[in-house]
């Protein structure tokens, strides 16, 4: 077994995280448990943040992937925008001080209130998903007498090798306005006094693993630049998405470098400030889910051992059949043997880990399921009436909660039985 994952390290046959050992944060806060490295969010978002060094660029952190206003906090204090797709979102966003002119509104969605809001807060501007949805944007503007700003999120048709539910840029996905339609829908918008043109956008999908399609997608943009400056439609803003992937099983996606080195030489001479929207790639690697062992179950088929963190939990390997790493909190010299890791929920697609080779736990153990920092707490539900799980954020030798556990009272805040029924 490797002996690292970003900053989850062995340390005297026990897991840590920088400086902490997660059965002190397991035993002392119960399971199941996040936990995330402040370290590896810092060092991941100044990697891709420093390769465009020397360009206008702004970096909104896609906040779907972890929306905790610890972490938020953290990157503001980086110097990180961020992608929103809520007024949620905006809410937080705002709250952990990530200041509007650094906002970016996603989503297919976008309700009047919402839109309302986000005029009212001034972000930078909105990525506009449809003809219907950029008519909306531009009666609130004109009622609330401020202009919008407006971006196109262009639908490239550019293929992923990725899974497809994560796949957002081909012409059957659901994102995004037509390419062949998008200088129609400009020239419509610059017909639009409420409507403040500003860039254009595309984001192709998640967990993507080569370098080939970001340059696909902006070699498509660049040449929809060009041919709306014939038409006398100048933008500022070239917003390429995220989606850069992480090594969960030995994957070896591209470092931004990469990108960087590939994208930049497009960019000679022209006057845009790129944009990039990456959450994955920034707090993926930071997260564990620390869960303890409930029992062991044998049967003629399969090992299985059942966990008490569920797919309400974590979500992704029922979803996606996702791979997290998981490891025992203490190592063991005992022989692994294929192991499924399973959770209380009344679903057969309640687990974490299948033909995992894993040393044979006892009741009480401690596992780490790695990776996990990305679309797990925020993917996280109440199913079967479980509460959610508390949150920890770890600087160095010290941590802190930064998400309290839910409590049974949780559960049913807001619940009403009506007087017909008392």
């Amino acid at each position: 077994m490797k002996t690292g994952y970003g900053t989850y390290h062995y340390d005297g046959g026990e897991l840590w995280v920088e400086g902490v050992p997660l059965r002190t944060l397991a035993e002392r806060l119960g399971t199941p448990l996040y936990v995330y490295s402040a370290s590896k969010i810092r060092t991941q978002y100044r990697n891709f943040d420093r390769v465009f060094a020397g360009r206008s660029r702004t970096v909104c952190y896609a906040m779907k992937a972890n929306s905790n206003l610890a972490v938020l906090r953290l990157l503001a204090e980086e110097g990180a925008g961020a992608d929103i797709v809520s007024v949620g979102e905006l809410v937080r966003a705002r709250r952990a001080g990530i200041p509007p002119h650094r906002i970016v509104f996603s989503g297919v969605g976008k309700t009047e209130t919402e839109i309302v809001a986000a005029i009212r807060a001034g972000i930078l501007m909105f990525n506009v998903e449809s003809a219907e949805e950029l008519e909306a944007i531009e009666a609130a503007a004109r009622r609330l007498r401020r202009p919008a700003p407006v971006s196109l999120r262009v639908n490239p048709n550019v293929s992923v090798d990725t899974h497809h539910h994560i796949a957002t840029g081909k012409a059957e996905n659901k994102f995004g306005v037509p390419y062949e339609k998008a200088v129609e829908l400009y020239r419509y918008a610059a017909r639009k006094p409420w409507l403040n043109i500003v860039g254009i956008q595309a984001h192709i999908g998640s967990q993507i693993l080569e370098v080939r399609p970001y340059l696909e997608t902006a070699k498509k943009l660049l040449s929809l630049v060009d041919r709306l400056q014939s038409h006398g439609i100048y933008l500022h803003v070239l917003d390429l998405g995220g989606g850069l992937g992480v090594p969960y099983h030995g994957e070896k996606p591209p470092a931004p470098a990469d990108l960087a080195r590939r994208l930049l030489p497009m960019m000679k001479g022209r006057n845009l400030r790129l944009v990039f929207e990456p959450g994955r790639f920034l707090v993926a690697e930071s997260g564990c889910l620390l869960t303890r062992v409930l029992y062991r179950k044998e049967t003629a088929h399969k090992n299985f051992v059942v966990v008490d963190a569920a797919m309400n939990d974590l979500a992704r390997p029922a979803l996606y059949d996702a791979y997290h790493p998981v490891w025992p909190v203490r190592r063991s010299s005992i022989r692994g043997v294929a192991t499924d890791v399973v959770g209380p929920v009344c679903e057969s697609g309640d687990y974490l880990a299948k033909g995992r080779v894993l040393p044979r736990p006892h009741a009480g153990d401690f596992l780490a399921v790695l990776g996990a920092g990305a679309y797990g707490f925020s993917m996280s539900s109440q199913y079967n009436s479980r509460p959610r799980a508390a949150e920890v954020l770890v600087f160095g030798s010290q941590w802190w909660v930064v998400r309290e556990r839910e409590t049974l009272n949780d559960l049913v805040r807001g619940e009403k039985i009506p007087p017909a029924l008392k």
